[in-house]
């Protein structure tokens, strides 16, 4: 006989075989999951099987910067999949859709970046930048930081820099040094031993904390001293969700590798890194193919991401994210709330406790239909990542109703 199934008590009851075949056959990676049975989605907000429109106020983790259902990206997925889906493993056939996203994409970076490899994820566009580092630099060393974030596959894992997730796999790669983000000692760890530096402009499940200017600078200038590969991970913060394409531009420090991913495909699965040809020779030789992945670049997820990133730069997305920093600034003040850090739409809300968070975000769900969430490393921290099409009246409504939820479940003073 099959296992009875969960009952949380905090998940509304949906009736029918999808919740039957989701607790019983779809594997899990907590023991309470949400459980909200999504019908659709449009715009903003999540629809679900017993009639809630939802508002999606963390994007799907930084996804959905357009909405669901933008009109012209469904266009170009239908009329992808009707030419052509899978045709051949990544690299060997020229596929319309993969090019046109590398030129537009190259035409919006830095010259050194100017080549860009797909592949599906954030995590694999970080094990490809980790292997092309070594690959170019002859070097296996790495330098990371301490509650950074890169992926939960062996590489990416081991230079995510969080013991409680890291542990229970280890052994992982050897030689990755870990230092605290910030912190002018990491300069005397990068030497001409090191292949690679990986960090987040902003650290995202970290707790949204964004580089010092100067160290940042300092960093770049060390790595290019000492040949070292500088990479810079913005699969949550690319594009648009601070303000810009992507974080680095307002450091004015470019880094030798740039991964992305989670917005990149306007929904669907896709990611990438951008680099220079220099570098990306050493995927071509000894031996040639010797980086290689079935779906990446698919015709259909690229299609996707080219039409989502025109209309990202025709209509002016990028300027709303500055514009939803200032009014979240603006709004969520007074009691529980510690402090709002981060950029543009990429915000993290430190509330006075784990307990208050826990109740804040509860209540905004179950009584107005908000769906917030926190970081992976922090249970005082919600996480606030709005589409960036949020019309301003919802925006503003929607922050002051988390602003009230918060001070009704804080403690007295």
């Amino acid at each position: 006989m099959p296992a009875e199934l969960p009952h949380n008590p905090e998940s509304p009851e949906v009736p029918g075989d999808d919740l039957q075949a989701f607790y019983r056959h779809v594997a899990q990676t907590s023991d309470a999951p949400m459980g909200l049975e999504i019908e659709s989605a449009y715009g903003v907000f999540l629809c679900t099987r017993d009639g809630r429109e939802i508002i999606d106020f963390i994007s799907g983790i930084a996804v959905s910067s357009l909405g669901h259902g933008h009109p012209e990206v469904v266009r170009a997925v239908q009329e992808q999949a009707a030419r052509h889906m899978h045709v051949m493993v990544y690299g060997e056939f020229i596929q319309r859709p993969q090019s046109a996203l590398a030129a537009r994409l190259a035409s919006l970076l830095p010259d050194s970046l100017g080549r860009i490899y797909f592949v599906n994820s954030g995590t694999e566009a970080n094990e490809a930048a980790l292997k092309l580092a070594k690959k170019y630099t002859g070097r296996h060393r790495f330098v990371a930081f301490w509650d950074g974030y890169h992926g939960d596959t062996q590489g990416s894992l081991s230079v995510t820099g969080r013991d409680v997730y890291r542990i229970p796999y280890e052994p992982l790669l050897p030689d990755v040094t870990f230092c605290d983000f910030n912190d002018p000692s990491v300069l005397e760890l990068i030497t001409d031993e090191v292949a690679a530096v990986i960090l987040e402009p902003i650290q995202g499940e970290g707790g949204i904390i964004a580089a010092d200017p100067d160290w940042l600078a300092a960093v770049r200038r060390r790595c290019t001293e000492t040949g070292t590969l500088l990479i810079f991970d913005e699969i949550q913060s690319g594009f648009g969700r601070t303000g810009r394409l992507f974080a680095f531009e307002h450091y004015n420090v470019v880094p030798d590798i740039l991964t992305m991913a989670k917005a990149m495909g306007g929904g669907m699965p896709l990611g990438g890194l951008a680099s220079s040809s220099e570098i990306f020779r050493a995927f071509m030789y000894d031996p040639p193919l010797n980086h290689v992945t079935t779906f990446g670049g698919h015709p259909v997820s690229c299609a996707a991401a080219d039409a989502a990133l025109r209309v990202l730069m025709r209509e002016g997305y990028m300027e709303r994210a500055s514009e939803i920093e200032l009014l979240t600034r603006k709004i969520l003040r007074g009691k529980g709330i510690v402090e709002v850090r981060g950029r543009g739409a990429m915000l993290g809300l430190q509330l006075v406790d784990a307990d208050t968070t826990r109740k804040a975000v509860a209540h905004c769900l179950n009584e107005h239909g908000i769906l917030l969430g926190w970081t992976l490393h922090s249970n005082t921290l919600v996480r606030l990542a709005p589409p960036l099409i949020i019309d301003r009246a919802l925006l503003e409504q929607t922050l002051m109703i988390i602003r009230d939820a918060v001070s009704m479940m804080a403690p007295a003073s």
